[in-house]
């Protein structure tokens, strides 16, 4: 089974879904479609059942294959790459995973790692607010910019990045677009949306579950990514809360945004799995705590 055949199976089994598999490994569905027969005609079994047009399932053949492949893929991607660049006298890669969206923002840090240390290759990704810290702990991240405070046993806070002011994101429509700032007591008993899976402490610190006063903030619906977030806000469906630095990247004629009075401006930090902490970790901490804190929107 050739290597691309292999990507080719492994990221529909991911995906179970032809067109958003070619779409993603930038093939054509009829080249995903014989990668797929050729390896079931190689193996005299069915690796998925297509009885079903719109979504398709692994069979227990291909569940085992992936199983089995899955790992020793990777294994051999990650041989690969870091052949290459030995070739090229890169030595270590840094894998930093991003909460917040302004990397441009950060990009002194960036900029500094990269030319006090040549020999490592800086990465740079946005990481998903579902499940934060998976990335940390399967070995995918090496360091996540999060808010604070992070209050795991198994994870180190570094220095501060920035902090942001807090602002509440509203439809164009709604009967608060005509203000000028906003508390937290506003909140209460309207609707707002988050990710699953986030720690409860966390969650709260980002949107807090009741005022000052104690009455309910709710969550109504779930949502796995940002642009799901700030579309509901603009067909006024919610409101919700963000950090500054958003607005830089989501200026919509139909969204207004309203300071929040009374909550505090949100930290972000690096963070990382204290014990897969190296060299490359060490030097960008070093780097943020010699820079200082980025000061975005004067704050």
């Amino acid at each position: 089974m050739e290597l691309r055949d292999i990507e080719i199976f492994l990221t529909l089994a991911e995906e179970l879904h032809f067109a958003r598999t070619a779409a993603r490994l930038h093939v054509s569905q009829a080249r995903v479609s014989q990668a797929i027969g050729r390896q079931e005609r190689r193996l005299g079994g069915l690796l998925f059942d297509r009885s079903n047009r719109r979504q398709i399932r692994l069979t227990p053949l291909g569940r085992q294959l992936r199983d089995d492949l899955g790992p020793m893929y990777t294994g051999l991607r990650e041989s690969l790459e870091r052949a290459r660049q030995t070739a090229q006298g890169i030595t270590a890669t840094l894998r930093v995973g991003m909460l917040p969206f302004n990397i441009a923002d950060l990009h002194p840090y960036w900029k500094t790692f990269r030319s006090r240390h040549p020999q490592w290759r800086l990465q740079i990704r946005r990481a998903p607010f579902i499940d934060p810290f998976a990335g940390l702990r399967d070995g995918g991240l090496d360091i996540l910019v999060v808010w604070l405070p992070v209050e795991e046993p198994d994870l180190t806070t570094g220095p501060v990045l920035f902090s942001d002011p807090r602002l509440l994101a509203v439809s164009a429509e709604d009967e608060l677009a005509t203000r000028t700032s906003v508390s937290l007591e506003v909140l209460a008993h309207r609707p707002h949306a988050m990710a699953p899976r986030m720690p409860d402490y966390w969650e709260d610190r980002y949107l807090p579950f009741r005022t000052p006063q104690g009455r309910a903030i709710e969550r109504s619906q779930t949502i796995s990514n940002g642009d799901d977030l700030i579309h509901l806000v603009g067909t006024g469906e919610i409101v919700h809360s963000f950090p500054a630095h958003v607005t830089k990247y989501w200026a919509m004629p139909h969204i207004r945004w309203l300071p929040i009075r009374d909550m505090a401006p949100l930290p972000y930090a690096l963070v990382w799995r204290t014990e897969n902490e190296n060299e490359p970790i060490r030097a960008l901490a070093r780097i943020v705590q010699d820079l200082g804190p980025m000061h975005p929107h004067g704050t």
